[in-house]
């Protein structure tokens, strides 16, 4: 028999397998950690609070969440990790083991298999672009969110950061390519409230004798880094979202 085409999960998963195999999962921390901690800044984290890592990876956010939000006054936080490959969320468990306050979960933002109104916070850092169904996306964010949650977007893929596109071509999954007005009318026809964007500069410097492979020119490069990326920034209003009438876990 014909083998069936995959679904763009499986797709997602066998590209993220191999990048994890490659290594590429612990090189984002390199490639994302200025920007991904001027994010974390603005997520005002407090002890206590319960966290969605989308998207995770090898967990390199994930554990810089998880020391913000541990033993507290105010509780005990936790952060939990998702990712649509189980080799990343297998390499995430093994660099975490020192934290008690972090659970990775296989699975699907299609389908967050977590329950209705649980976390205060989302972050998501250069993942959002390659979820296939990004409106069903949004649907299931607004239901594992607690009600006033905040969730925060960050993404170095977008229309109106035109040096972004000239690796579009390299990446071997579908992506979506939108301008930072489409995703906020997008936010805001999902019912989250105080909808936000701001581009996040990537102060890291870049050395003379960089090689890459994604721009045309370390000039390209550097002018891409100085635009930034993309924020997106919205709440969950203060309503509770009802359970959906299909098992999530």
């Amino acid at each position: 028999m014909p083998e069936s085409t995959p679904t763009p999960d499986e797709r997602l998963k066998q590209e993220f397998n191999r990048w994890a195999e490659d290594g590429e999962g612990e090189k984002m921390e390199r490639h994302h950690l200025d920007i991904t901690e001027k994010t974390i800044r603005l997520m005002n984290l407090r002890p206590g609070e319960r966290v969605l890592d989308l998207g995770c990876g090898a967990g390199w956010a994930t554990r810089l969440l998880a020391r913000l939000v541990a033993d507290g006054p105010e509780g005990f936080g936790q952060v939990v990790g998702l990712d649509v490959s189980d080799e990343m969320i297998r390499r995430a468990r093994a660099a975490s083991k020192d934290f008690d306050n972090i659970l990775y979960v296989w699975g699907s933002v299609q389908q967050v298999p977590w329950e209705e109104n649980f976390f205060d916070k989302m972050l998501s850092v250069e993942s959002f672009y390659y979820y296939e169904d990004q409106e069903r996306a949004l649907a299931e964010l607004f239901r594992v969110m607690a009600p006033r949650g905040r969730m925060f977007i960050l993404i170095n893929l977008y229309k109106d950061n035109p040096y972004s596109l000239q690796w579009v071509d390299k990446l071997k999954v579908p992506v979506h390519v939108r301008s930072e007005a489409e995703y906020i009318e997008m936010l805001k026809r999902h019912a989250f409230e105080n909808v936000e964007a701001r581009r996040i500069p990537d102060d890291t410097p870049t050395p003379d004798d960089y090689q890459t492979k994604s721009f045309h020119s370390l000039e390209d490069l550097r002018a891409f880094k100085r635009m930034g990326a993309l924020l997106l920034m919205a709440s969950k209003p203060d309503v509770r979202s009802q359970a959906p009438g299909h098992a999530i876990y």
